[in-house]
C-alpha cells in the first residue's frame, strides 16, 4: 500500500482536537486561514472537525474542504450512522475525503463508558467502518484508549476493521498513559500479529498527560507506524497532544531512523505564532522547537561554546524551523566571550585589559538588571572607549 516504506504521513488535528481547549474556539474564517497554512506546511491530512457536534463545526468542515487542494480532509465521527451521515455530507467538496470513525477498545471504556461487552463493541466497530465505506474510500478507524486495551482484543479489533475496509488504523494513547517502550511494543505486536496489517497504515495519536506524547509517537514510528497525529504547539485536550513540530524535527535530526516527512520545516515558527495568536494560547518560552527561548543562550559556558562552534549547543539550526535567529542573551551568568561578542557587534574593540574592566562593570550592572540591552552596553562604554568608525 505504501509507495515509500520510510515515508511518515503527518495528520494535523489542530482544528479539531486542538480546538477543544477551553477558550480556544475559532471562527470558520480563522480555521480556513490556518488550514491554508497547514497545506503550505506540507501536512498530509487535516482533521477539519467533528461535523455532527454542532452546525458551526459542520460548516467549518465544508469550507475547509473547499479551501484546500492537496491535503486529505478528514472529519471525525463516533460509531453512529447519523455522525457518519453528517461527515459524508460535510466532506462533499473535499478533493481527498476521509471519514475518521471509531469506538473505545479498553475494558474500562467498554464497561463503564458504553456499558457493553467486547463482542458488541467489535460488531459496532465493524458496522461503522462498513457504513462509512459506502460514502468514501479512505476510512480511518480509531480504537479509543488503545493505550490501556488488552493487546489481543485490540489486535482482533484492528484485523476486523481492516477486513471491513479501514485504510488507516489509529492506535490512540488517549489518556497519555503508556511509557514509550510499552506503546512501541503495542505497535510492534499489531505489526507482527495482525494478518492483514499490510492493507492499512498504522497511525499514532498520543496525549501528553505524563509529558510522553512525543516520545510515545516516535516509539510508535520506530516499531512500524507510518502516520503521526498531533497539533501545532502541542495544544489539545487536558495537557495537549503530540507536538507535530517536535516529531518532525526528531525525524529530521535523527537520520539513523531512516524516516522522513514531506513537511517544509522552515514554516514552523510563523505557523506556531499564528496558531498561538488566533487561539489566544501563549507558547511557553521553553517549548521545544518554537518557544521564544528555544535558541537563546544565557549561560557563560554555553555562550562560549556556542560562539566557538554553534553545534556545541545547537543540534537544530534556527533557520531550519524559520526561527529569526539564535540569540546570546546577556545576564549575570554570561562570560567575557559573550560580552566581547556584543560589544564588537556594536562597534567597540577592546584589548584584554579593557575587556576585563568592562566585564567587571558589566557584572555589577547585570546583578541589578535582569535584561541587558544595547543601550545598557553603550552606557557602559561611555567615557571609556571611542567607538570604532
Amino acid at each position: 500500500m505504501l509507495h515509500d516504506p520510510n515515508r511518515v504521513y503527518v495528520f494535523d488535528t489542530t482544528l479539531r482536537d486542538g480546538e477543544q481547549v477551553p477558550g480556544c474556539q475559532l471562527t470558520t474564517p480563522e480555521k480556513i486561514e490556518i488550514a491554508r497554512e497547514l497545506e503550505s506546511l506540507g501536512i498530509d491530512i487535516i482533521e477539519a472537525g467533528f461535523p455532527a457536534s454542532s452546525p458551526g463545526d459542520f460548516q467549518s468542515v465544508v469550507e475547509i474542504a473547499k479551501a484546500v487542494t492537496n491535503p486529505t480532509v478528514c472529519a471525525l465521527t463516533r460509531a453512529h450512522q447519523k455522525d457518519i451521515d453528517a461527515a459524508a455530507e460535510a466532506l462533499k467538496y473535499a478533493k481527498h475525503p476521509r471519514i475518521h470513525t471509531g469506538i473505545g477498545s479498553s475494558d474500562m471504556h467498554i464497561r463503564t463508558k458504553f456499558n457493553s461487552t467486547r463482542e458488541e463493541i467489535l460488531e459496532r466497530a465493524v458496522a461503522a467502518v462498513k457504513y462509512a465505506k459506502k460514502f468514501v474510500e479512505d476510512i480511518e478507524f480509531y480504537a479509543e484508549d488503545a493505550g490501556r486495551a488488552d493487546i489481543h482484543y485490540l489486535a482482533l479489533m484492528v484485523e476486523s476493521v481492516i477486513a471491513a475496509g479501514a485504510t488507516v488504523v489509529n492506535i490512540p494513547d488517549t489518556n497519555g498513559y503508556c511509557l514509550p517502550d510499552q506503546y512501541g511494543s503495542k505497535i510492534r505486536f499489531l505489526k507482527e500479529n495482525v494478518k492483514n496489517i499490510d492493507k492499512a497504515i498504522i497511525s499514532v495519536h498520543c496525549h501528553n498527560d505524563l509529558g510522553l506524547a512525543t516520545a510515545n509517537s516516535v516509539a510508535g514510528l520506530q516499531n512500524g507506524a507510518r502516520q503521526i497525529e498531533g497539533t501545532i504547539n502541542g495544544i489539545g485536550e487536558r495537557a495537549g497532544n503530540t507536538s507535530i513540530e517536535e516529531v518532525v524535527m526528531i525525524l529530521k535530526t535523527h537520520h539513523d531512523l531512516g524516516l522522513h516527512t514531506n513537511i517544509n520545516t522552515k514554516q514552523f515558527y510563523e505557523l506556531s505564532r499564528m496558531v498561538s495568536t488566533q487561539m489566544r494560547m501563549p507558547v511557553q518560552p521553553n517549548k521545544a522547537i518554537v518557544g521564544a527561548n528555544a535558541f537563546a543562550h544565557s549561560s557563560g559556558i554555553h555562550q562560549d561554546g556556542f560562539l566557538k562552534n554553534r553545534e556545541n549547543y545547537e543540534i537544530i539550526r534556527p533557520e531550519d524551523v524559520g526561527f529569526p535567529s539564535a540569540s546570546i542573551v546577556l545576564t549575570a551568568r554570561s562570560g567575557r566571550h559573550a560580552l566581547k561578542f556584543h560589544l564588537e557587534r556594536l562597534g567597540y574593540t577592546l584589548n584584554k585589559e579593557e575587556l576585563a574592566d568592562a566585564y567587571a562593570r558589566f557584572l555589577t550592572l547585570a546583578d541589578s538588571k535582569l535584561n541587558i540591552d544595547d543601550e545598557d552596553l553603550k552606557g557602559l562604554m561611555v567615557g571609556q572607549l571611542a567607538k570604532v568608525q
